[in-house]
């Protein structure tokens, strides 16, 4: 539709458009490395774990191309993706600020239910925004920069509940439902964040204007809810053969990250601190020494998303994926072994490099090969892509009665005889087959592919 240049932005504009990122991965990050502990303190058992978790695989899957779809075909005075920005980023801060404050897991479901309703419907047109305002050649700075964000707004996210009892806030300080006020405070300020980050970067680097054919080829698109479902069927059957490629490796490569964020918390809590009941000193402890390991993988995400820029340009975004992925499988075979609390931090080095290129390099590829006139529904396929696996994860490990209906295979106690390290250590074979599965992708490794691809005019 559009093979116009757009304005060349300078690298503080790519930072204050991706800013918004930071509010929304700080959410992420208080999901990741709290809700399993918060079900846990309400009384959920680990088997559970997964299934309670589904909010998000669920919203992703729904929401995500129905905003992708929709978003294509908005004309606003706000532009095509804002109004999903704004939108997205109230409804997670009501999440946010009410999450904590869940006195029985019912609550909590529906907290997270609305969180992630939130967190999605901002995500999918944050990514499309990216390919929207950029040309080719910036787009790998742009996607990286995202992704460099991600690892900082998590960093954030995970330390601040250990900053807070370094300044002194007692660790063992709990509510009536045993919820630290640690885990209150953090959440709010992430409430706070979100909603500002977000209102920044649409204010300092707005959407632009459409062109008259954009605006004419929008206002000839059917509307209404069947115009958008069929919209969505029709991308599907369309998909480019490099996103379908790209489907293969997301499967391992998310089920696999599945695992590690739900039950490495878990895994360290036997190894390390030689409990598994959530009510103990030891294992509050163990979700502080998750927050502070993560923060630190998160910062090495930060410091390799930008590391990665050169070097994807030389040998490609599919091969330096594929060698990031191989450094977190790595880190997630190993993690279940170590009984000493300072080499953790050794071992996850390699989660941070896999994740520095997860939140960026699989979208540089996907942005060179899907038609710009349908970014935002590709963006939203695509993101079903990630929670597909998710949702294969819960079936496969959970299993919960609901009535005379059974959810779930079970796994986690049937085959994995309950012990979360077992789960770390899968986790990291389908890192390596991820890694063999993003090798196969040739398309779209590197920016010339892109401009080869999109015609450029004076």
């Amino acid at each position: 539709m559009t093979g116009n240049r757009k304005p060349h932005l300078t690298l503080r504009q790519i930072f204050s458009m991706n800013l918004g990122f930071l509010g929304l991965q700080f959410s992420f990050g208080l999901q990741q490395g709290n809700m399993g502990p918060i079900y846990s303190f309400l009384g959920a058992e680990e088997s559970q774990l997964p299934l309670l978790q589904l909010a998000g695989p669920i919203t992703g899957l729904v929401i995500q191309p129905i905003v992708g779809a929709l978003s294509d075909r908005t004309l606003s005075r706000f532009g095509r993706r804002t109004p999903y920005f704004l939108v997205g980023a109230i409804m997670c801060a009501v999440g946010l600020l009410f999450m904590p404050l869940s006195a029985s897991i019912t609550a909590a479901v529906a907290w997270l239910w609305i969180l992630d309703a939130g967190n999605n419907t901002t995500m999918e047109p944050y990514r499309a925004y990216v390919a929207d305002r950029l040309n080719p050649e910036q787009r790998q700075t742009g996607f990286l920069t995202q992704s460099a964000f991600t690892g900082l707004a998590q960093m954030l996210a995970f330390l601040t509940p250990s900053v807070l009892v370094l300044m002194g806030m007692d660790r063992d300080w709990v509510d009536e439902n045993n919820i630290p006020y640690t885990v209150r405070t953090v959440f709010w300020v992430g409430a706070a964040l979100s909603l500002a980050t977000i209102v920044w970067s649409v204010l300092r680097v707005p959407e632009l204007p459409l062109s008259a054919k954009e605006r004419e080829w929008i206002q000839g698109q059917p509307k209404g809810a069947g115009a958008t479902f069929r919209e969505i069927g029709s991308a599907i059957r369309e998909m480019p053969a490099p996103m379908r490629k790209l489907g293969i490796m997301m499967m391992f490569q998310w089920f696999a990250m599945s695992g590690y964020w739900g039950y490495v918390i878990y895994a360290i809590g036997r190894s390390v601190y030689a409990t598994s009941d959530p009510t103990s000193a030891g294992f509050r402890q163990a979700v502080l020494t998750n927050g502070e390991m993560a923060a630190f993988y998160n910062g090495i995400a930060f410091v390799a998303a930008f590391a990665m820029v050169p070097i994807a340009k030389r040998i490609g975004a599919g091969p330096l994926h594929a060698i990031a992925l191989v450094a977190g499988g790595i880190s997630m075979l190993i993690l279940p072994s170590i009984t000493d609390k300072a080499t953790l931090f050794v071992a996850v080095i390699g989660i941070g490099i896999a994740w520095g290129s997860i939140m960026g390099n699989p979208y540089v590829i996907l942005s060179n090969a899907i038609p710009p006139e349908r970014v935002g529904v590709y963006m939203g396929i695509f993101n079903m892509m990630i929670v597909i696996p998710m949702l294969v994860f819960a079936f496969i490990m959970s299993s919960i009665n609901f009535g005379f209906v059974h959810v779930g295979l079970g796994s986690y106690n049937e085959v994995l005889g309950g012990d979360p390290r077992n789960v770390l250590r899968v986790s990291g074979v389908c890192m390596f087959l991820a890694a063999g599965a993003v090798l196969w992708v040739r398309e779209g490794w590197k920016t010339s592919d892109a401009l080869r691809q999109e015609p450029v005019s004076a």
